[in-house]
């Protein structure tokens, strides 16, 4: 079909380049024992008109998906999710639940899961069987603008490289059925019971990548493209790029850090190229480093193809960093760019372990991160 693109795949006329855009997975919570609460057909009955719109159901009824506009700069968007996470906490409270954001919910177990009932996540059920069933995970999100699809392509293959440090750096669930997985992020490895998740192959252009699921889709693999779960994938009705290998972050500012380097490496893998190709031509290489920035988070060392040996990737985020500069400062998101350096020092991983060891153990870790759903302090910036 080269030339030609079926009506699922055509680009916007008109992309307004870089915006961003995000959409957080938030756990329900039960205000009387801090275990998940599946009542998401209640929390939607619930919402105001000026929350509704932004508040959408997932796979399990005990997870709720928010999602911003899309806006020029990182701090717009930032603010609407805090301003979104507020309003819906008020709505929570006469419902005796809370809210919170983790990788995973420290103690659940899979046979409190309950499938929702909205046709997708049914049709889903249908597919995955019991597969649906395991505990919930919770990911973050982010949609950066491409204005057309030769350039979106360009930066979903060399965004593939990059996956694993955003893993690293986000990595927000050690806790996994009550015990310390000795994972930094455990949701990877139990998303990864999904089909058609993990990094994507690479593309030799656009009608390439629309042929590709277009195969699928024309022999009911699945019902449509949102299906695919990939840690990068196109949004051709949004015109942009999502970048979905990221926990779930507890506090926004903490979210805001990593969608100030989502925004800034999108802008410059498509403008100028950073990523030397040797580091997107080896999908071994590619699943190793995504699984050793599961495991180990930010103390984890990558395979660098190109040096023949592994780097701290402390030493990856410092030249990503660097790198980035000029499109942080073009994109107006310096100050929440310079936050990635704090969430690196202190990640959410961490942090869980910290208050999980604590006397009162993870039902105190619910707690806090209920507690931090909107009250957590803005990151250090240096």
């Amino acid at each position: 079909m080269r030339g030609a693109v079926p009506e699922w795949a055509r680009w916007p006329a008109e992309v307004e380049a870089w915006t961003v855009g995000v959409e957080e997975e938030v756990m329900l919570l039960d205000r009387a024992s801090w275990a998940l609460a599946p009542r998401i057909d209640e929390v939607l009955l619930a919402l105001d008109a000026a929350t509704g719109p932004y508040v959408t159901a997932e796979t399990h009824g005990s997870v709720l998906e928010i999602g911003t506009d899309p806006h020029r700069t990182v701090a717009e968007a930032a603010t609407q999710l805090a301003a979104l996470r507020s309003r819906l906490v008020r709505l929570l409270e006469p419902l005796g639940m809370a809210a919170a954001v983790s990788g995973t919910h420290p103690t659940a177990v899979w046979h409190d899961t309950v499938i929702s009932s909205g046709a997708r996540y049914q049709t889903i059920y249908g597919s995955m069987r019991e597969l649906a069933r395991r505990e919930p995970t919770f990911a973050l999100h982010v949609h950066v603008a491409v204005p057309a699809p030769a350039l979106a392509v360009r930066v979903l293959n060399r965004m593939r490289a990059h996956l694993p440090l955003l893993l690293a750096l986000s990595a927000n669930s050690p806790y996994w059925q009550g015990r310390d997985t000795g994972l930094a992020s455990a949701r990877t490895p139990l998303f990864q019971a999904f089909p058609r998740v993990g990094i994507p192959r690479a593309y030799a252009d656009y009608e390439d990548y629309a042929e590709a699921i277009d195969l699928l889709l024309r022999c009911e693999a699945f019902p449509e493209p949102t299906f695919l779960w990939w840690d990068v994938r196109l949004q051709p009705r949004f015109g942009t790029v999502e970048i979905r290998v990221m926990d779930a972050q507890t506090g926004v500012a903490d979210a805001a850090a990593l969608m100030a380097l989502v925004q800034c490496l999108v802008r410059m893998e498509a403008l100028e190229g950073f990523v030397a190709p040797a580091l997107v031509g080896a999908p071994e290489v590619l699943d190793e480093n995504r699984f050793l920035a599961a495991r180990d988070g930010m103390t984890a060392e990558l395979i660098d193809p190109v040096m023949g040996r592994r780097r701290p990737v402390t030493r990856w985020l410092e030249e990503v960093l660097f790198a980035c500069a000029p499109h942080a400062a073009a994109l107006g998101c310096v100050e929440e760019l310079a936050g990635c350096e704090a969430l690196a020092a202190d990640q959410g991983a961490a942090r869980q372990r910290t208050r999980g060891e604590g006397a009162d153990g993870l039902e105190a870790l619910v707690r806090s991160l209920a507690g931090a759903f909107v009250t957590t302090p803005a990151v250090a910036t240096g």
